[in-house]
């Protein structure tokens, strides 16, 4: 029989792991199995199955911390979970969605409904991984622009990791710091469309080129707006030229007008480019940045103001190599 999927059964009970193994077998299913609640995390991790299949009552940790913890981790947080339990109470179908549960099926198990709940899950599963492949294909892709633009292929990795350490020092929610993670790979996948002489020209582009090159923002978003999950991420990717002043592109907005988040961004996005070696310049040091960044902010009115000075008074403090470590540890793509 063709393989329909994998299963992970978790139950304290061998006679209930041993009954679901044989029906889901026959299913068409693979099937592990796990005996407690420390077991299953691991196994979960290692064979990434499609759906979870936890008992709510079970000696130590059980089902409720079981799917709290699966949710904590990024190899797991997407895998749906059908809590089975014979109780039934609101209090506990409360508690299990509170948790992060997909599904809830009685014990005793009705077998018809078993294979239903299982098959619909696995087919979000599936869709859901489809969704992740094409995120990745796309990050490979800015990864290849990067290498092709900046020559280091460090770039996009310096961004994420100093945007989402700026974001933390503003007091930001985890899901704009994802968001500013991503921003920090994604917001010049539009230059996929330049053409090499514009984007790799060595002196001062013309006029003409200048709008050949403004163009990457507009490509960059037609090409991640397909993606419900990577919408958030559009407003950087547009509006990261924009500047305080209204004088930036592609829709001169001005102040707060501009996207937050794009704000927070183009502040680290302009001190890495200040602090990179590029074909037409050397790097400079850190703290020539900063007062470049400063008159910007202060005297052309470029960026945000405020935002500035959080990151000057952040990178003074802590310096580059710590704000780059400590970001990495908290936030993943």
């Amino acid at each position: 029989m063709k393989n329909k999927g994998s299963v992970l059964a978790v139950d304290d009970d061998p006679l209930v792991l041993e009954s679901l193994a044989e029906v889901l077998g026959r299913l068409g299913y693979d099937v592990w199995q796990a005996l407690d609640g420390e077991t299953a995390l691991i196994l979960a991790t290692e064979q990434q199955p499609d759906v979870i299949l936890l008992d709510v009552q079970m000696p130590g940790m059980n089902g409720f911390e079981v799917c709290r913890r699966l949710r904590q981790q990024q190899e797991t947080q997407l895998i749906p979970v059908i809590f089975l339990t014979g109780h039934a109470s609101r209090e506990a179908r409360i508690e299990g969605l509170r948790v992060g549960a997909s599904d809830f099926l009685r014990k005793p198990t009705d077998l018809t409904e078993l294979e239903a709940r299982v098959r619909n899950l696995v087919g979000f599963r599936r869709l859901t991984e489809d969704l992740d492949s094409a995120e990745q294909i796309l990050f490979s892709i800015a990864r290849m622009i990067e290498a092709r633009d900046e020559g280091t292929g460090e770039h996009c990795d310096r961004l994420a990791r100093f945007s989402v350490r700026l974001g933390r020092e503003l007091g930001l929610n985890d899901e704009a710091l994802k968001t500013l993670r991503r921003g920090g790979f994604l917001h010049d996948i539009g230059k996929l469309g330049i053409p090499d002489a514009v984007l790799l020209k060595p002196a001062a582009l013309t006029p003409e080129e200048w709008q050949i090159m403004r163009r990457h923002v507009d490509i960059g978003v037609e090409i991640c707006a397909p993606l419900r999950s990577l919408r958030p991420v559009l407003p950087i990717i547009r509006h990261h030229h924009e500047r305080w002043d209204g004088s930036g592109y592609p829709d001169g907005l001005a102040g707060k007008e501009i996207p937050h988040l794009a704000r927070v961004f183009q502040v680290v996005d302009i001190f890495d480019a200040l602090t990179s070696d590029r074909c037409y310049r050397k790097a400079l040091g850190t703290e020539s940045a900063l007062e470049i960044l400063r008159q910007e902010a202060f005297e052309k009115h470029w960026w945000d103001p405020e935002i500035v000075r959080a990151f000057i008074d952040l990178v003074r403090r802590q310096g580059t190599a710590s704000l780059a470590g400590q970001a990495a540890e908290h936030v993943g793509t």
